[in-house]
């Protein structure tokens, strides 16, 4: 409607066909909407809102019915005297529009036609007839009834000088306009030569001039017939300006009409249109790029590439398809902070406030990266390891690294490393490739907008590797304090300085790093947390943050430090807070329900609240178990979520002397239990162990949940006082754990993940722990009141620990072990 290709469109209705036998009703000047064929117009008018069109009187225009109250409205209407309202609506909504949506003056209209096309829209072809305005609304349901006020046309019958100018003029420049537009049929200045009647000139052109709709409302709703014609006239020396400057530009951009000469003549008429639109051209994009260049801070021979890029770029024709391709790379050149660096804020007082407002324990973490700070406060540079923080999921790795940048007021960046298996990803692409980026650390110090970001290289153990590269390589050269002031980006082409970035990676498991990464590292451990820490970073941090994302800030509701535990023992099992969070979360969800449909809540949650609100526990710790039972021992493991304990039971039957496996274990299990029974078969005498059982009887070790794959280097004590208490049917010590390795000279080894284990025993009941040694100083590492009721045996030989874990005391029911003979064979020698 609003183009001017369309301009008389509506004399093309006499092309249809189905249009053959539709009788226009003649609307002259005089008596608009009064012919006898139309009877006398109601005061109570049903309202028909349209969309991207006004109707003018005497026009005839098709509109398309697709929304069911308007189908029905017109339906109705046709069946009857075929007489509706036509109002606009102000809006372009799809949906069923309310009064207040509708502008107040509109157009009768006469349907002359209808017809029902495919998908259920409706078309009618309607007539206009006078103008009316809405006083009120009588009925918005089935339709829209409205009340209405008629409008007669106020075009003066005899016309003064000037009146005839202006009806001239509005001719002339019909006229103009049908000449300047190719595109519109011959036949409408037929038309345009055939119309008498002044005012249906007036509105016929206001119909179908180029302009938008607001402005075509504003035309209908002008009363007065000459002001209506000099508005209309403004709207049309518009027009024809526009079609004037096509023309000046299709005149300028003429030539000869082969490919290259094509390719100019849209080019300058891009050109013109850009500098009557204020668009930049590229001439001004290339100015823009110079000026900021020229406040860049970078080096003489990156400045040097920088306009040898730009040159080149400049000769390149705009329309080529390497024009966007230089022109990205140029744009990545300016935009890269070279030499922009923020402030650092060493104040360490505040920095260690900030981490521990942030994070509830770790406290050796926490001091590790305010020595970190404290020496780059003293050197001034970044040339000290790069920190990885590796622990389970959920403890605060990634936070940790916010919290620094937090600290230092540096800008904080972080790189998922999760799954990247293409080393271009790193290193960027060539430029010669389509579709060629630079790397994620180019494209993370971007959008930092600083070369000193704190940069979170997020999960670095995941990284993987293909027949594309290898990302951990490429990290090499990243992470290097002594080679990354010129790391080298693919798509970059020239060194940019990353030795200022402090880069903190995170892990969960360290195996799968390359050796020479793990090189450039320095490997912070960051354990799980105990109960009592949960329960106050629950308090301090979880709880508000669930109660402010669910919008019950102001809610007075708590949770109980017995509720919190039991959140933590009965529905979570893990070292980190995240599924702890997931759970607080699904109890302030139950209480926002409540609050939002007016039911009760408790405002003190304790675990039968916990239990109604979640259901059932999901977990059931492991407990230890008495020691009635010979060759049953409890051992300490540590697991991806955290610590846990694991019973080892060895059975003995009767057979010829086979060692049998269950419970999914590894193959290091397997080796300890292996090194294990071969120390007691060396050692046989010292225990009372009659060697005859070693043949005739079978060994059968098993640890239970096996369906729970279980391997590492902690079980080979336990293996040995299990297999021991079985060969002698001794008891084992009551509220006793160990975890430890043994070599064949019986030499116990230290293991790792002593903190877990220790939180996992205390949690079971255990009093007693066994352990190397050499792992005396992990344990004070941990907190004095985590382990207050427990009391460790440091030990360095298998000896030590059979003399501490076994009793002297047989079990209530010993086996009793039946030997056969050995039978001897008689040998007769020849003298």
């Amino acid at each position: 409607m609003n183009n001017s290709n369309d301009l008389f469109k509506h004399l093309r209705l006499s092309d249809m066909s189905d249009f053959e036998n539709i009788e226009l009703i003649p609307i002259g000047s005089e008596g608009m909407g009064q012919d006898d064929k139309m009877g006398v117009l109601s005061e109570e008018l049903p309202i028909l809102p349209i969309r991207n069109i006004v109707l003018f009187p005497g026009m005839v225009i098709p509109i398309t019915v697709s929304r069911q109250k308007s189908v029905r409205l017109v339906k109705k209407a046709y069946k009857g005297d075929r007489t509706i309202g036509v109002l606009v609506q102000a809006n372009n909504s799809k949906e069923e529009p309310q009064p207040d949506d509708l502008y107040k003056i509109g157009t009768v209209g006469h349907i002359i036609k209808m017809f029902v096309l495919p998908g259920g829209n409706t078309t009618i072809i309607v007539q206009g007839r006078k103008r009316f305005e809405v006083k009120d609304y009588i009925k918005t349901e089935p339709n829209l009834i409205a009340k209405v006020a008629y409008i007669e046309d106020t075009f003066p019958k005899k016309l003064n000088k000037e009146n005839k100018a202006l009806i001239s003029t509005l001719k002339e420049n019909a006229t103009k306009i049908l000449n300047l537009n190719p595109e519109i049929p011959r036949e409408a200045q037929i038309a345009l030569d055939n119309i008498e009647s002044n005012s249906y000139l007036v509105h016929f052109l206001s119909s179908n001039i180029n302009a938008e709709l607001i402005e075509k409302q504003a035309l209908l709703e002008t009363l007065d017939g000459i002001e209506q014609a000099t508005r209309l006239l403004e709207h049309m020396l518009t027009d024809i300006q526009l079609l004037e400057l096509k023309r000046e530009i299709q005149s300028k951009a003429s030539s000869d009409i082969d490919q290259q000469q094509r390719d100019y003549y849209i080019r300058q008429q891009i050109k013109v249109l850009q500098e009557e639109l204020g668009v930049e051209s590229p001439e001004q994009e290339l100015d823009g790029l110079r000026a900021k260049a020229a406040k860049k801070k970078w080096t003489k021979e990156v400045n040097d590439f920088f306009h040898k890029e730009l040159s080149k770029l400049q000769r390149t024709n705009s329309m080529s398809p390497e024009y966007p391709m230089l022109m990205n790379y140029v744009e990545l050149l300016v935009d890269l902070p070279w030499s922009e660096y923020s402030k650092d804020n060493f104040d360490l007082i505040k920095a260690k406030k900030v981490l521990d407002a942030d994070h509830f324990g770790l406290e050796k973490v926490k001091e590790r990266i305010i020595e970190y700070l404290a020496v780059l406060k003293m050197k001034g540079d970044m040339k000290a390891p790069i920190l990885c923080l590796y622990g389970p999921p959920g403890v605060g790795k990634t936070s940790l690294g916010r919290s620094v940048a937090k600290a230092l007021g540096r800008k904080y960046v972080r790189m998922a490393l999760g799954g990247l298996h293409d080393e271009s990803e790193i290193r960027g692409h060539r430029k010669t490739y389509i579709g060629a980026m630079p790397g994620k650390v180019i494209q993370n110090i971007k959008k930092a907008g600083s070369s000193n970001p704190v940069f979170i290289l997020d999960e670095i153990d995941k990284v993987g590797g293909d027949h594309r590269g290898d990302p951990q390589s490429a990290l090499l050269e990243v992470l290097d304090p002594e080679q990354n002031n010129s790391f080298l980006d693919n798509y970059l082409e020239v060194e940019y300085d990353l030795s200022r970035v402090m880069f903190i990676a995170t892990a969960n498991n360290l195996d799968t790093i390359h050796p020479a990464l793990r090189d450039r590292m320095e490997i912070i451990e960051v354990s799980g947390y105990t109960m009592e820490e949960k329960v106050q970073i629950a308090k301090k941090h979880l709880i508000p943050k669930q109660k402010s994302e669910h919008g019950l800030e102001k809610a007075s509701f708590t949770l109980s430090d017995v509720a919190i535990q039991k959140l933590i023992e009965g529905y979570t099992r893990e070292s980190g807070v995240r599924k702890l969070e997931q759970e607080i979360g699904r109890v302030v969800r139950k209480i926002t329900k409540s609050i939002a449909i007016g039911e009760t809540y408790p405002a003190k949650v304790v675990p039968v609240d916990i239990v109604r609100m979640l259901g059932q526990e999901v977990f059931e710790n492991d407990s230890y178990e008495n020691n009635e039972y010979a060759g049953v021992v409890t051992g300490l493991a540590w697991t991806p979520v955290g610590g846990d304990i694991l019973f080892i039971e060895t059975l003995l039957n009767k057979g010829k002397g086979q060692l049998t496996l269950s419970g999914q274990l590894g193959d290091v299990m397997k080796e300890s239990a292996v090194a294990a029974l071969s120390f007691l078969k060396a050692h046989a005498d010292d225990y009372g162990i009659d060697y005859r059982i070693f043949d005739q009887y079978n060994l059968h070790i098993h640890v239970p949940a096996g369906a729970v794959p279980k391997d590492g280097p902690s079980a080979g004590i336990t293996m040995l006082t299990a297999i021991a208490s079985a060969l002698t049917q001794r008891r084992v010590k009551s509220n006793l754990a160990m975890t430890g390795e043994i070599t064949l000279r019986g030499k116990v080894l230290p293991v790792g993940g002593i903190k877990e284990k220790i939180l996992a025993a205390k949690r079971a009941g255990i009093k007693e722990i066994i352990m190397c040694v050499k792992n005396r100083k992990d344990v004070e590492e941990i907190e004095p009141h985590y382990i207050a009721d427990l009391r460790f045996h440091y030990v360095e030989h298998a000896t030590e620990v059979l003399a501490l874990a076994l009793l002297s005391e047989q079990v209530k029911k010993p086996v009793q072990f039946v030997f056969q003979e050995e039978t001897k064979a008689m040998v007769s020698a020849e003298v």
